[in-house]
């Protein structure tokens, strides 16, 4: 693709925090930066590369490059990621080292990776959806991108020796440093004394790219305040995020990075958005979004890689109370190198119990899940217990690719001791439209009632295909078998009203 002669313009990083009114409480330390550089081909398409991180190690796996369409080519800084990696026997959990890299973009944008080690003989953009198929040349691998995406590059399928690129758009808002309503962190390293840092109502906590945040960054009690920008949170001790009794709070952007427990524990709020939202995480109990109690969220735009739960939606737990509903999670990556992808209801309120409803779940890509207990397995998993009644929940559009250990669907009311103090109570309208499974490392899926009280009933499933097949009650096997045969899935007795339907059975519906 040709065009005309392209631009560079140079913003120098600033490097300080600057804190009204909170300034004095605030121990920042900002270190030399590389400038933010932008480049502009002459139709348009614009590239903005990052300042340097501050004390987040490099990796050296990948070179990346990239540049507008036709336009002159800029090096990308490739970070370290810790990922987990659980031995079965053992359960011991060695980290292991993987390579993640960002930028913004508008237009068109070609980008360029090479393979440090050499000897590669394959390169695999992932999500699979997105049907990108790289230019190789060796070790080295071209393609392009005309929109925003989070993508892995995997040379040779390797787990953990990838790359993990998110491919931003352009920031649509950058706060004044000097707006009394602004927490600013310009590229640097940025602490405080006690570890945390408390947002207070209507503040907006801007991290600049190249900005680095070793603390935890709490939300609590307060209303209409937001963290954004490109910056990362790194090592923060506690969770990177913790947000509670709080509403209309927005989180966009921003990436999380070897964070010391979850990644962000969400509970007992109302009207959160959380998007374009990065994590990754290889310490025990690494979620993604914990989700507790919490009403009207949606999770927009995320790629979470984690060493628990990526997605968990629960109720009661510690001295969070109330009912889950109204959640919505769209257009997102997963990756669970430990538990689940998506996990619902585990947690609850025996003594006064409590409900998750009206749950959506649409446009997900599952990249990997990897579990060796039994029953904690599913790429898609209810496990309900505690009384938890869970309700109108809908899937759509949902593509599992292969993953290394586990099942597709684990769905089941349950009491599990370590964890609940009484079974759930029910599982009811459940429909799961457009969900697809490639791949041959599923083990036997399960949906298992407990008693007639504690029953999962009115599930269905539309268009569901495993390996491209169409798994149907009407169509595609002999008429003595069950659809879940198929799949397969063990379906007990306390199971009612199950249903695989085609498209053309559930439009007549």
């Amino acid at each position: 693709m040709s065009s005309s002669p392209s631009r560079r313009s140079t913003l120098q990083a600033a490097g300080a925090i600057a804190m009204v009114g909170l300034a004095g409480s605030m121990a920042g330390t900002a270190q030399a930066a590389a400038a933010t550089t932008e480049e502009t081909s002459g139709t348009g398409d614009r590239v903005v590369v990052h300042p340097t991180l501050p004390l987040v190690p490099l990796n050296t796996s990948f070179t990346v490059k990239v540049r507008p369409a036709g336009g002159t080519w800029q090096r990308i800084d490739v970070y370290l990621a810790k990922l987990a990696l659980i031995d079965p026997v053992t359960g011991s959990n060695k980290a292991q080292n993987s390579s993640v890299a960002a930028f913004d973009f508008s237009g068109t944008v070609e980008v360029e990776v090479i393979y440090n080690p050499g000897g590669a003989e394959k390169f695999r953009v992932r999500p699979d959806s997105y049907g990108i198929t790289p230019k190789v040349l060796g070790s080295t691998a071209r393609f392009t991108l005309d929109g925003p995406r989070n993508v892995v590059i995997q040379v040779d399928d390797k787990i953990f020796d990838c790359l993990h690129l998110l491919a931003n758009p352009l920031e649509q808002e950058k706060p004044a440093e000097d707006d009394k309503k602004v927490m600013y962190f310009g590229p640097g390293l940025h602490t405080t004394s006690d570890g945390t840092l408390k947002v207070p109502s209507s503040t907006t906590v801007y991290l600049a790219p190249g900005a680095v945040l070793t603390s935890q960054v709490i939300f609590e009690n307060v209303e209409n305040s937001r963290l954004i920008g490109r910056g990362v949170l790194y090592n923060s001790a506690g969770g990177a995020l913790f947000i509670h009794k709080a509403e209309n709070v927005t989180i966009d952007g921003i990436t999380i990075l070897n964070p010391r427990y979850e990644n962000v524990r969400v509970a007992e709020c109302q009207n959160l958005k959380i998007k374009n939202l990065r994590a990754f995480s290889h310490q025990g109990w690494g979620d993604g979004i914990q989700l507790y109690c919490s009403e009207n969220v949606t999770i927009d735009g995320c790629f979470l890689r984690t060493s628990d739960d990526s997605v968990a939606l629960y109720t009661h737990r510690w001295d969070f109370y109330g009912d889950t509903r109204n959640i919505t999670v769209k257009n997102c990556s997963l990756w669970a190198d430990v538990a689940h992808p998506i996990n619902i209801g585990v947690h609850g309120n025996s003594d006064n119990p409590e409900m998750l409803e009206n749950l959506n779940f649409k446009n997900i890509d599952i990249l990997d899940h990897r579990e060796p207990q039994v029953t904690y397995q599913g790429a898609i998993a209810f496990m309900v217990g505690d009384s938890n009644l869970v309700r109108d929940v809908k899937f759509d559009d949902i593509r599992v690719e292969d993953f290394r250990w586990g099942q597709l669907i684990h769905m089941r009311l349950e009491y599990n001791k370590t964890y609940n103090t009484s079974a759930g109570r029910g599982i009811e309208s459940v429909y799961i439209k457009d969900l697809s499974y490639n791949g041959k490392n599923a083990d036997l899926s399960v949906m298992l009632g407990l008693s007639e009280e504690r029953l999962v009933k009115d599930v269905t499933f539309e268009n569901l295909r495993v390996n491209g097949r169409l798994i149907a009650d009407s169509t595609g096997k002999p008429r003595w078998y069950l659809a879940s045969d198929g799949v397969p899935m063990l379906v007990n007795e306390y199971v009612q009203n199950l249903r695989f339907l085609t498209t053309e059975e559930a439009a007549a519906l």
